[in-house]
């Protein structure tokens, strides 16, 4: 069947070079953004129950933007000041400079990585003195407290934010041809808005090998994966199968 509709389950890109709006573009396909997922903050008292106590820890690690943000949240309903000595490891640069929206950039010790959280042990391995704070959601790649368990990384995980399905009750009625995940949390909300959800003639795209492994867990049917080393982008690999479908 021919690709006319593609749901991709995240936020619209708010950059008018979007490779989305090329593929749109150039293939006359119909491209929505909505969101499967959004990010709830955990109470302050929950974050308690954790017994972490953010004032025992003289460094930070941030994976996200969204940890960036509760971090500084949970500091400021615990009425903690955070000190300028404070270290920040970042496993991307835009991660890092997103700082600049609490503290000072210039004036903090700031280290970042290379986009991938592997990219990141060597920095922590370089200041294994400190007492580490991982502010993180509920739900956690396996690999991160793998790592940092085989570099011998004195950390304390805080869970500080929650991912929550999203309410999709409006697309009831509503079909496309392709369904783009990006988590298996989107996969989870995909299941849990719509539990008798059958698969039919719906392409499923999925990036990631997590991703990828819940669909199959979910017994539902896999038809486009990436990255790849021949399409390393979702964009790249929804082209190639629409070029393929749309020609017939």
């Amino acid at each position: 069947m021919k690709v006319k509709t593609i749901l991709v389950s995240q936020p619209e890109p708010q950059t008018e070079n979007s490779p989305y709006l090329d593929l749109a573009n150039k293939h006359k396909v119909k491209i929505d953004f909505i969101p499967f997922i959004h990010i709830a903050g955990v109470d302050v008292a929950d974050v308690r129950k954790q017994k972490v106590n953010v004032a025992q820890h003289s460094a930070v690690i941030l994976t996200s933007r969204n940890a960036v943000d509760h971090f500084f949240r949970v500091a400021e309903e615990m009425r903690f000041a955070v000190p300028n000595e404070m270290k920040y490891f970042c496993t991307s640069e835009a991660i890092a400079y997103y700082l600049q929206k609490y503290v000072v950039y210039r004036k903090r010790k700031i280290y970042f990585g290379n986009n991938t959280f592997q990219d990141l042990i060597p920095l922590l391995k370089k200041h294994k003195a400190e007492k580490y704070l991982l502010p993180t959601s509920d739900v956690l790649k396996p690999e991160i407290p793998r790592l940092l368990k085989d570099a011998k990384i004195d950390y304390t995980r805080a869970i500080m934010y929650n991912t929550v399905s999203s309410d999709l009750s409006h697309l009831s009625d509503v079909f496309y041809d392709i369904l783009v995940f990006f988590s298996p949390s989107g996969i989870k909300s995909l299941l849990e808005n719509f539990p008798d959800f059958e698969q039919n003639n719906t392409r499923i795209a999925a990036f990631g090998n997590t991703t990828q492994q819940a669909i199959k867990d979910a017994n539902l049917r896999l038809d486009i994966k990436a990255p790849t080393p021949k399409f390393p982008s979702m964009t790249m690999a929804l082209e190639a199968y629409i070029k393929e479908v749309n020609k017939k």
